[in-house]
């Protein structure tokens, strides 16, 4: 995030440069003229920080999504056991039981089942996510009280946590539909009811109209902005707290190890709006009669009352596998081509 200021500084020196060489002898540049072009160099600048933006927040989210596909796809199947399955059943689920019927029933290729739709949704998703929250931050640090407070880390925790928030909540409501087909995907056993991605929005848009498409919507907004949020703010205090103490320590390192524990931090304090956001993106599938018939606190008070206060939190296990190396590699990897790809832009 620092590295675009110093990329603008080496271009705005360099065009510095070309300036005085082109005004040196006979020909002389006006003052407005001179104006103009730093206004279009500054132009410029933001354009090439918005593509590296882009570039780095999509890849680095497919990239984290694809390496822990097997770890998502088990949380998700736990988070919807509850729905359909008997207690006996649920007492008798852990990871490793079920990570050997999908091996034995699917084939080892299932634990990937959903990850095109995934990738589609993921590289929308965490580019809208890391430009919206840089521009956020932006705005947030324009507002006369917030400007007032200078450098201040509760000002900046703040902005951090709003920023966040807000773009979580525009990434989700941008990209919502893929989503919640790749949630259906991923749930699919041995009974296929969607053959892909084309065929799952065409269905959806069928038998339940296009606002099926966006079943639990309500859940995900109330919990991406907390996640996104909690997540953002707890590793730019980290990574802020760390470079401080030791500001010699390896970028890389930092990212990894700051972007992990958020990841931990956040996921365990939505998890219990995940799992009902997870449910309701499955009512009615396949004809199915729908199992909660009430709001939002109705489905926590029907998951507490069968399945006790542990089911809010089911398949939280392999959610804690997925979040320390997905996250990690998230935001390390955000970070690396964010710094690659500025000096590839300093050098034209």
């Amino acid at each position: 995030m620092q590295t675009d200021a110093r990329v603008g500084v080496v271009v705005e020196g360099g065009g510095g440069q070309r300036g005085l060489s082109s005004g040196h002898g006979s020909v002389s540049i006006d003052k407005l003229s001179l104006q103009q072009q730093q206004q279009q160099k500054l132009q410029n600048q933001s354009q090439i920080g918005t593509v590296s933006q882009l570039i780095a927040g999509g890849v680095a989210g497919a990239l984290s999504k694809t390496c822990t596909a097997p770890l998502a796809r088990l949380t998700i199947l736990f988070q919807v056991q509850g729905m359909h399955n008997d207690a006996a059943t649920m007492m008798k689920a852990n990871i490793w039981r079920e990570a050997s019927r999908i091996i034995s029933e699917e084939g080892f290729r299932a634990f990937w089942k959903g990850n095109l739709v995934t990738i589609a949704h993921r590289l929308p998703y965490s580019s809208v996510n890391f430009y919206a929250y840089e521009n956020y931050k932006k705005l947030l640090h324009v507002i006369p009280g917030v400007q007032s407070r200078g450098e201040s880390m509760s000002a900046n925790l703040c902005v951090d946590f709003v920023a966040g928030g807000l773009a979580g909540i525009t990434a989700a409501s941008a990209t919502y539909p893929l989503d919640l087909v790749r949630t259906r995907l991923a749930a699919q056993t041995n009974v296929m009811y969607y053959r892909g991605i084309g065929h799952a929005l065409q269905t959806i848009c069928r038998d339940e109209g296009v606002l099926g498409l966006y079943k639990g919507l309500g859940a995900t907004l109330l919990g991406v902005g907390p996640s996104i949020a909690i997540s953002f703010s707890v590793y730019e205090t980290l990574r802020s707290y760390w470079q401080l103490q030791r500001p010699h320590d390896s970028t890389v390192l930092v990212s990894l190890a700051c972007g992990s524990l958020s990841g931990i931090a956040s996921s365990t304090a939505t998890f219990p709006l995940d799992l009902v956001r997870r449910r309701k993106q499955l009512e009615g599938v396949g004809g199915r009669a729908r199992v909660y018939t009430t709001g939002l606190f109705g489905i926590f008070k029907h998951i507490v009352r069968n399945e006790g206060f542990r089911g809010l939190y089911r398949g939280i296990l392999p959610e804690y596998y997925k979040v320390v190396p997905g996250v990690g590699i998230c935001f390390m990897t955000y970070e690396t081509l964010k710094m690659l790809l500025a000096d590839m832009n300093s050098e034209l």
